[in-house]
């Protein structure tokens, strides 16, 4: 799974706008990467810990050749899976199930008002907010449609 259908598959589990689901995902990977490269340690309760991990300079060998070479100390990131990821993997617990979050709002009729002005615009916003939620799950429909077919011509090959 890439980012892209990470997002998808977030965006139709809770029914949130897919940019607000990409912004998201993109600050929470930014402040991890920038909380880890400090030395502080990202620990997400069920998921895994991300932690910065400093190794020392060392003289390793190059294959080819067998000489000896200088490898500098650097600092590397670790992930380190937590314990409810481990049990799901192994098969010792059981996913979660990924159900889509229901509805709470749901589009009421405008209430009738004194002037016709003012309930013309309220029925037009409601329509132009409405049109632009079906045009965004369309064209989300549409790219995971795209993004699927394409996986399956590359999985098909030719066929001999």
């Amino acid at each position: 799974m890439n980012r892209k259908e990470l997002v998808d598959a977030i965006q139709k589990h809770t029914q949130v706008a897919r940019t607000d689901v990409d912004k998201v995902l993109g600050s929470l990977i930014q402040h991890t990467q920038v909380a880890v490269k400090k030395g502080e340690r990202v620990a997400l309760v069920g998921f895994g810990t991300f932690e910065r991990q400093d190794r020392k300079a060392r003289t390793a060998r190059n294959p080819r050749s067998g000489d000896p070479v200088k490898v500098k100390a650097t600092k590397v990131p670790r992930f380190r899976a937590g314990q409810g990821f481990k049990d799901v993997v192994a098969g010792k617990a059981t996913a979660p199930k990924l159900t889509p979050v229901k509805s709470t709002a749901k589009a009421a009729a405008p209430k009738a008002s004194s002037t016709s002005r003012a309930s013309a615009s309220k029925a037009s916003a409601s329509r132009s907010s409405s049109t632009r939620a079906a045009a965004s799950r369309n064209s989300a429909a549409k790219s995971t449609a795209k993004a699927s077919s394409s996986r399956s011509k590359a999985k098909g090959g030719k066929k001999k």
